[in-house]
């Protein structure tokens, strides 16, 4: 029988460290993350809703200075110190052709038949929803006492044929939608919180 869980608010501490209190760092300290942290953060992030359950993400998990080093030689200025002393950059890609995949992610009813001739919408829907997954990957590296930094700014292309298109598990219809570092941040690395909206600036209840 599925539990309930309605009504449980989560402690402030919880929404501080999830949210409130929570920054994109640039900088990291020399302290490792494990397999089982990875694994863990997996676990935690593909129970977040997607349409159809399609789960179109598809995640390299550069650790090793090798990786990180090939990951950085194809980002952006800006951006490769930050990949080179991240302790693991998640690359989180989408897979175009997710719907191979839904007889038995989704098997209530022939959901593949929803996607088969439309490769555009399958972009669309791919890449809207790996964009959900990366928001839980980083929800989940909070949860578990971890820090992010999120990227853009880096050759999409590049990255593609460097991380995914040789390797079986993913192959060349996996497309890169951002990358994130996830370690413990090095609090010297960020400047001030920027300013956030308050309700009435972008929001209204109809």
């Amino acid at each position: 029988m599925t539990k309930q869980f309605h009504g449980h608010a989560l402690s402030e501490e919880a929404l501080d460290q999830l949210f409130r209190e929570a920054r994109s760092y640039n900088g990291w300290l020399d302290k490792p993350v494990s397999d089982e942290q990875i694994e863990a953060i997996h676990a935690l992030m593909k129970m977040g809703p997607t349409s159809a359950n399609m789960q179109p993400a598809r995640i390299v998990w550069a650790r090793s200075a090798e990786a990180r080093e090939k990951l950085s030689a194809l980002a952006m200025e800006g951006n490769r110190e930050k990949i080179e002393t991240a302790p693991v950059v998640a690359i989180v890609g989408y897979d175009i052709d997710f719907h191979e995949n839904l007889p038995w992610l989704f098997p209530h009813t022939d959901a593949k038949s929803w996607f088969a001739d439309d490769e555009d919408g399958r972009r669309s829907h791919a890449f809207r929803n790996s964009s959900l997954q990366g928001a839980y990957l980083m929800l989940a590296a909070r949860a578990l006492g971890l820090d992010c930094g999120p990227m853009s700014g880096f050759d999409n292309a590049a990255v593609d044929k460097a991380f995914f298109a040789d390797d079986p598990k993913f192959g060349p219809r996996v497309r890169s939608n951002f990358i994130c570092g996830i370690g413990y941040g090095d609090a010297s690395t960020i400047f001030d919180r920027s300013p956030r909206p308050d309700f009435e600036t972008f929001c209204t209840i109809a």
